[in-house]
């Protein structure tokens, strides 16, 4: 069956019967009503986010399998509530289909899709479906909690508070120059661009800490958005790039060609945590649940000191906060 037959309403209903609303507690109502009907419990804020994949500027078809871009289309939206020390609890899907689309690539996205969700703990009760003249659009709405006195914002951070970020950075960027150049990125990288991890539970475990004093996932790139978060909090901040920590394969690439250390500091799609702890608490980051890695990679400084960077040389330069920004150019 194609989509064109199945009809609008048909393929709604084939989302709705993939998904069980029993599978978390608060939801009176989700798909199959004018609106969903969501409980939040006592005594916490509702965190929302929302994002757009487009065909051609996000992912490529060609690059991607189905169930992969259902994945990663979770993953990208719930990173942001992990950046706030939330929990996901409710996703809403919209898809402008062209309407030559296989069905059967569409099947393989929600099973990606749903099984993420259920992964992460969040269940999808609502959404749209249209048809598009161009290409498939996806918007992703994600709505989570955290307790009131748990949120952490970007404006918080101060001078001498320490810089962190978890993970790797760079692998993702990597993955992207390497088929763009049409050769298959190692499998490592690769994982980390078609599958990111949104980095709930740190950020749930920094949250519930009380350890950082701002946080941002990095998904523009880490200079772009820890000068988001510079911003946020007026104050400046001194990095050391010969701090970032990087996987094995992109250091054998850099090895090879040391100008790919800009795609660490720019390149963007890590969904990692960037954070910022004030001096007396950073003791307390290794005591973290968990084994995923949390790197100290500078130093907050004040606003005139501007966002420098630390050469091998012991020199400092100052550089801007730049990443991927859709309107260039």
């Amino acid at each position: 069956m194609n989509l064109s037959r199945l009809g609008e309403f048909g393929f709604i209903e084939r989302i709705r019967q993939a998904v069980s609303a029993t599978a978390q507690s608060g939801v009176r109502i989700g798909i199959g009503d004018d609106c969903a009907v969501l409980e939040l419990p006592p005594g916490e804020l509702l965190l929302t986010s929302t994002d757009l994949l487009i065909e051609e500027v996000h992912f490529r078809s060609d690059w991607s399998d189905w169930r992969s871009l259902g994945e990663k289309s979770v993953a990208v939206n719930v990173s942001d509530i992990a950046a706030m020390g939330g929990r996901p609890r409710h996703l809403y899907l919209g898809l402008a289909i062209p309407a030559k689309r296989p069905l059967a690539d569409l099947d393989r996205f929600l099973e990606g899709f749903l099984a993420a969700a259920a992964d992460y703990g969040a269940l999808l009760v609502g959404g749209d479906t249209c048809r598009s003249p161009g290409p498939l659009m996806i918007s992703v709405t994600v709505e989570g909690a955290t307790p009131a006195n748990q949120v952490v914002y970007r404006s918080g951070a101060r001078p001498g508070d320490g810089i962190y970020v978890s993970g790797v950075l760079g692998d993702s960027a990597l993955a992207l120059r390497c088929l763009r150049d049409g050769r298959s990125p190692e499998a490592e990288l690769a994982e980390r661009h078609y599958r990111p991890r949104a980095r709930v539970a740190l950020g749930r475990a920094l949250a519930e800490a009380g350890l950082p004093s701002a946080m941002i996932d990095v998904s523009d790139g880490l200079l772009a958005d820890l000068g988001h978060l510079l911003r946020a909090s007026a104050v400046g901040a001194r990095l050391e790039p010969g701090r970032i920590p990087l996987s094995p394969g992109f250091r054998r690439a850099l090895a090879a060609e040391p100008a790919l250390m800009e795609l660490a500091l720019s390149g963007g799609e890590d969904y990692e945590l960037l954070f910022t702890v004030s001096g007396e608490r950073q003791s307390r980051l290794a005591a973290l649940p968990g084994d995923l890695a949390v790197t100290r990679i500078g130093t907050v400084t004040t606003a005139d000191r501007g966002l420098r960077l630390l050469e091998p040389t012991g020199r400092e330069r100052t550089v801007e906060a730049r990443g991927f920004n859709h309107f260039d150019g």
